[in-house]
């Protein structure tokens, strides 16, 4: 059984002033970090126990100084993993996370700095250790939160810690003093160079404070992307994902008037005997009817590669083409069709079954050029279709009472969609010279049976 992640957040946490939904893509975000540093960590200490392994011990293996270097691995080695373990079982909130900065930083030193036991010297030995250089790996790991609290907290505990690992030295033993200002002496004995060790001290603060300048300007950056994307998914929900693809990255304004001229396919679905419901059921009944129906034709239609271009009350209006040139728009459109008619027989079985009214739903198919653009003014906007097919669509759907089907297709669709690859899957039969409503010439249809 999974355990129940538990939030551990400061009120005082970064993300607080963010949408929620924001808010939640960056906390994942950041959660995933955390257990890439806990792994980065995990290999370090390992790398650490290899080289101890490697090296030449000097120091009696008898002894209790022998312990304490491996007792300061295997330490670290345990907090690690348990750092690790929780990032994945838990959200690790502000006061975990300085905690294991801390103790991050207290057991890194404490490995440098029983180096001089391990290997029988004075204290100073161990401020020549290169592994004190590993602090700037320990304060860039925290950068991958894009925090700059901890970044800060790693460098001043990183900072400070050094400038007690000087003072143990100074201070331990006050008749030997190990202080010169030779540097070849420096550098050729144990002796301390205080100069050296505040100028490693001022590096540690000048590296957290360019990481810091850095982090602000990149979490910045990063809520804005998270942001744009989450504004992106909200879009796909009221446009065409191609469309709201195209909003999200358009580098102008988009303005009313712009539009593309492309050849496309328009599929218009309606519920017959919807409004009769819609005078006698409660509005719940209502709205739960129209959300199944929208459920089912929905998905088939974006399988087939069509894009919604709006609800209609009870209609749907479907696009094959426009939001993006296929070739092959006639034949995802007509599949459309017939599997949207297959489905709304399955549809008005179960709510015979179920005792409801037999709701029946008529589709129709056209297609020819069109123009696909924005249109409304500087205040409100509206992605849709316009032209002949759009218009002729609509009316061919009446058409289906008059005719008595449930779909109809201009001819001239079906035997586009027929070249394009399109074969089908049940009967139909073609209407010749069918006089429309609304269209002064007649017109050659194929109903869908």
């Amino acid at each position: 059984m999974e355990l129940k992640r538990i939030q551990l957040v400061a009120d005082d946490d970064a993300n607080a002033d963010l949408p929620p939904a924001v808010r939640a893509r960056i906390i994942t975000l950041q959660d995933s970090s955390e257990r890439l540093i806990g792994w980065i960590q995990l290999a370090i200490i390992i790398m650490f126990g290899v080289l101890y392994g490697l090296s030449r011990q000097t120091a009696p293996m008898t002894t209790a100084i022998w312990l304490i270097t491996p007792a300061a691995i295997g330490l670290y080695f345990i907090a690690t993993v348990i750092r690790l373990v929780l990032s994945y079982r838990i959200r690790m909130g502000f006061w975990l996370l300085a905690g294991s900065i801390l103790i991050d930083m207290a057991l890194l030193y404490s490995l440098i700095w029983s180096f001089h036991l391990q290997y029988m010297q004075p204290a100073s030995f161990y401020l020549k250790a290169p592994t004190q250089q590993y602090v700037y790996i320990f304060i860039a790991l925290r950068a991958l939160r894009f925090e700059v609290r901890y970044v800060v907290l790693a460098g001043a505990a990183a900072a400070l810690g050094w400038l007690t690992m000087v003072g143990y030295v100074v201070f331990a033993d006050p008749h030997d003093a190990m202080i010169t200002r030779n540097y070849v002496q420096y550098l050729t004995s144990n002796s301390v160079l205080l100069g050296a060790e505040f100028d490693k001290i001022i590096t540690i603060a000048a590296v957290t404070t360019i990481l810091a300048f850095a982090i602000h300007g990149a979490r910045r950056m990063m809520t804005q992307a998270v942001t744009g994307a989450q504004a992106q998914e909200n879009l796909s929900r009221f446009f065409a994902p191609e469309i709201a693809r195209q909003i999200s990255r358009s580098g102008d304004a988009i303005r009313a008037g712009d539009g593309e001229a492309r050849d496309a396919a328009i599929l218009n679905l309606d519920v017959r005997g919807f409004t009769k419901l819609a005078s006698m059921a409660s509005p719940q009944e209502v709205m739960s009817v129209l959300a199944d129906y929208q459920r089912r034709m929905v998905p088939i239609i974006q399988r087939h590669g069509g894009a919604i271009d709006k609800f209609l009350g009870d209609g749907i209006m479907a696009t094959f083409g426009a939001t993006r040139p296929v070739e092959d728009y006639a034949a995802r459109a007509m599949r459309a069709l017939e599997e949207c008619m297959a489905a709304a027989a399955e549809w008005s079985a179960e709510q015979a079954a179920a005792g409801r009214p037999p709701l029946i739903i008529n589709g129709a198919l056209a297609s020819g050029r069109i123009v696909a653009g924005a249109v409304g003014d500087a205040t409100r906007l509206e992605y849709t279709v316009i032209g002949d097919a759009v218009n002729l669509s609509a009316k061919l759907e009446k058409h289906n009472k008059t005719e008595g089907c449930r779909a109809l297709a201009l001819k001239e669709t079906h035997d586009a969609a027929l070249a394009q690859g399109y074969k089908p899957q049940g009967l139909y039969r073609v209407l010749s010279g069918a006089m429309v409503g609304g269209v002064a010439v007649p017109l050659d249809l194929v109903a869908i049976a």
